[in-house]
């Protein structure tokens, strides 16, 4: 039983980042059409990333581009193993596309949250590591 409620617990953690992509897809009636929507929501976010990562790279010089580049490499399979660790419950099921995206999304919203903080130091902020435009 407290195997089942562990289960049961984190699935519904994993749903909870899919609600943002749910209110888009209202129209979505079977899971196939929910798991390709979140795909949909999950590839848009991960476009976001990639202009702002390209910014911000646009941005930098040599060792700080390096620096990025590799902060994002670690990024990436930090969010890849996080995604797999959480669809875990539902691995086999029908609604694990739908999870493992809305997973993928959430995680990705919030590293381009972060790449664009960077962009909004204060000024004389020493520890901002991309220079104001």
């Amino acid at each position: 039983m407290r195997g089942f409620l562990l289960i049961s617990g984190l699935a519904l953690a994993g749903l909870c980042g899919l609600a943002q992509a749910a209110q888009s897809c209202d129209d979505a009636a079977t899971q196939q059409e929910m798991n390709a929507c979140a795909g949909d929501e999950y590839q848009a976010a991960d476009k976001a990333l990639n202009t702002t990562y390209a910014d911000i790279m646009g941005r930098l010089d040599g060792d700080a581009k390096e620096r990025l580049r590799a902060a994002q490499r670690a990024w990436i399979g930090f969010r890849d193993a996080e995604c797999e660790f959480v669809s875990a419950p539902t691995s086999g099921g029908s609604i694990n596309g739908m999870v493992k995206a809305g997973c993928l999304e959430e995680l990705t919203r919030q590293r381009t949250e972060t790449l664009e903080s960077y962009s909004d130091c204060e000024e004389g902020d020493v520890s901002c590591p991309v220079p104001r435009q």
